[in-house]
């Protein structure tokens, strides 16, 4: 396969996902992301660390509405938000920037943004993180959407169960349990799901067992379709009695920040696209590591411009290139010619604050 096969053809902006309304729906938290690069190891103990990479991106539920956004999907998000010079930032970059839609989101008066600090370092990462309670958003009945996309660590909203007996698909995903208790109440809330996308360490933890295979297997028993992430080690999935297993893009890691968030919206992707299991994971595993490469948090997230390139540029064997062929019917053409540099990245200072 040479890289012109991962040119499409004239035919291939005939491929539309949308219906009426949105294809995704999400809720919850947006934190103003500052990421330290470049550093060569934690600081110790009262000491201190120069490093000339810092950059800029909105955070937390953002990861997945930028990359949901990036692929063309229309994103509704219901969040709050600081009215603070932060808040501003994540705002504008969202709402102009990106294209997902706020109608549901509001600004707070008095309220300062949650702000992460992620440190980032020999392709991981270490985070501080500053959040002040604020009101939540209500939402008394969801928008029309074809999915959803929830935070399984907190009881289903009342919303997501409307959506879904609407006939939405509610995905649900979760972050690190900071008690490390892994609460039985998370697999509990699993019958109100459609789609669980928990990590490796996430799910052994909750499910008690030893591999990501053995969790892989006890979670398919409570949610249609479950999918494991694995890393540097690809993933695993199972939906009914179906189970595959997708490697990682070979790709160096530069920063991890978001990754699952973008494997979970490249998923949803090809979730609307109605593709199978295996090549919905092959699809957000390529999209994850695309994000790694650069230091950017939410705004690593590729487009497609930066897909088709990435098809084009020889940075990978051939015959590793061809297990992604079916995803060329879907880069629209209109694209093509931006390539990666129409993908904003976060830049070294806040300057974009400045109006």
């Amino acid at each position: 396969m040479s890289s012109d096969d991962f040119r499409p053809g004239p035919e291939c902006d005939r491929v539309p996902l949308h219906t009426d309304g949105l294809d995704v729906f999400l809720s919850g938290q947006v934190f103003m992301d500052m990421i330290f690069t470049g550093l060569p190891g934690l600081p110790p103990p009262g000491g201190e660390m120069i490093t000339d990479g810092l950059g800029s991106a909105p955070g937390g539920v953002a990861n997945m509405a930028v990359a949901m956004s990036r692929l063309g999907l229309r994103v509704g998000l219901a969040a709050a938000f600081g009215d603070d010079m932060f808040g501003s930032y994540l705002w504008r970059t969202l709402s102009e920037q990106e294209g997902v839609d706020l109608t549901w989101s509001r600004h707070v008066p008095g309220w300062s943004s949650p702000v992460t600090v992620s440190l980032a370092y020999d392709a991981d990462r270490s985070m501080v993180t500053y959040v002040k309670p604020g009101p939540p958003v209500l939402l008394d009945a969801p928008p029309r959407a074809r999915t959803c996309v929830i935070d399984i660590a907190l009881p289903v909203p009342e919303w997501a169960r409307k959506l879904r007996a609407a006939g939405g698909i509610v995905v649900a995903d979760l972050g690190w349990d900071p008690t490390e208790t892994w609460s039985a109440d998370v697999l509990d809330r699993l019958r109100d799901v459609d789609v669980f996308l928990p990590n490796a360490v996430e799910a052994m933890a909750y499910t008690r067992t030893g591999s990501a295979a053995e969790a892989l297997e006890k979670l398919a028993a409570l949610v249609p379709t479950v999918v494991v992430k694995c890393g540097a080690a690809g993933a695993l999935g199972a939906s009914g009695e179906l189970r595959v297993a997708a490697p990682a893009l070979p790709v160096q890691a530069l920063d991890p920040t978001g990754a699952g968030d973008v494997f979970a919206a490249a998923f949803v992707f090809g979730t609307l696209a109605d593709w199978g299991l295996e090549q919905r994971l092959r699809f957000a595993n390529l999209c994850a590591g695309l994000s790694v490469r650069h230091y950017s948090g939410s705004l690593g997230a590729p487009c497609w411009g930066e897909i088709a390139n990435f098809g084009e540029s020889a940075e990978v064997p051939a015959e590793i290139l061809a297990g992604y062929a079916f995803v060329v019917p879907y880069i629209p053409e209109t694209e093509l010619e931006s390539g990666p540099d129409a993908v904003t990245r976060a830049e070294p200072t806040l300057r974009r604050l400045v109006p």
